[in-house]
């Protein structure tokens, strides 16, 4: 039930056995206990596994061939018992009242389904500020979050119907799986936001997830081309996501013919082209 907030947390790991310490003590020290801790090896060859199982008995521990960060997550909700699902990367931290704190506010605010919280952000160790571009929101957010991913995944305590509703995490994405998955909750969700800072946010290191090394943008395109065709959306989402597209696709065409890839960059303006005449924006300029 709702009400009960049993929260299984969920924490995929690939050869973190360095970070991992760090993100498991920050859920044993929760304020709030959660009924349960999933990790979900997603094949590890640090001897992650090993070391879990023998520190850290009490956690469930699932082990996979290695799929992905996606079918990691994936996997563990799927074996959960919690109705509330949290998210924790392996290289994050929560603050000691971060679950504390969401559930007296989702408890306050019941009509909410899904909260994140702000973050702070560590840098190769620095603390650094956040740009103004990352600024998070709550609310009905879903054209807020066209443009970059503004919901971190270890901030995120969401209620398993909302998976249910509109599905998991996209196993065929190799990075913007958050990204493509908050758009289709926001599409149809209020989002509770508290702007605290109750967790860390680690980043600069070089498996970073989010590090793609032909960039992120080409990943994000794919996941508004596909919310596009679906049926999530409304008149008024169809076309802000559209006009995001345009605007996605235009930066793309225009870095690729700067690097001289010109097949790529023929598609991509084949397809930008396409898109004006679907949404008739030449004549609304």
């Amino acid at each position: 039930m709702k009400n009960s907030f049993e929260i299984s947390v969920i924490l995929p790991t690939y050869n973190r056995k360095y970070t991992l310490q760090r993100s498991i003590d920050s859920i044993l020290n929760q304020t709030y206990r959660p009924s349960e801790i999933i990790i979900i090896d997603d094949g590890s060859s640090d001897g992650s596994f090993e070391w879990i199982e023998s520190d850290y008995p009490n956690i469930r521990l699932i082990k996979q061939s290695n799929s992905g960060v996606s079918s990691a997550r994936n996997k563990g909700i799927k074996n959960s018992k919690g109705q509330w699902i949290a998210l924790l990367d392996s290289d994050d931290e929560w603050l000691p009242d971060k679950l504390e704190k969401q559930v007296q506010s989702l408890k306050e605010y019941s009509e909410y389904l899904f909260c994140h919280t702000n973050e702070i952000w560590i840098r190769r160790g620095v603390r650094v500020n956040q740009g103004k571009k990352h600024q998070k929101y709550g609310g009905y957010i879903f054209d807020k979050c066209l443009d970059i991913c503004r919901i971190s995944p270890s901030s995120s305590l969401f209620h398993k119907s909302i998976l249910e509703d509109v599905g998991l995490f996209d196993e065929s994405l190799r990075v913007c799986e958050d990204y493509d998955l908050w758009l289709r909750i926001t599409a149809k969700y209020p989002i509770l936001f508290l702007d605290e800072l109750l967790i860390k946010k680690y980043g600069g290191h070089k498996d970073q997830l989010s590090r793609a090394p032909e960039g992120i943008e080409q990943y994000r395109i794919q996941s508004l081309e596909k919310i596009l065709v679906s049926s999530f959306l409304t008149e008024s989402q169809l076309y802000s996501a559209k006009v995001m597209l345009l605007k996605k696709l235009s930066i793309l065409s225009n870095g690729l013919k700067k690097r001289r890839r010109y097949r790529d960059y023929q598609v991509a303006v084949k397809r930008l082209n396409q898109l004006k005449k679907e949404t008739m924006l030449n004549s609304r300029e």
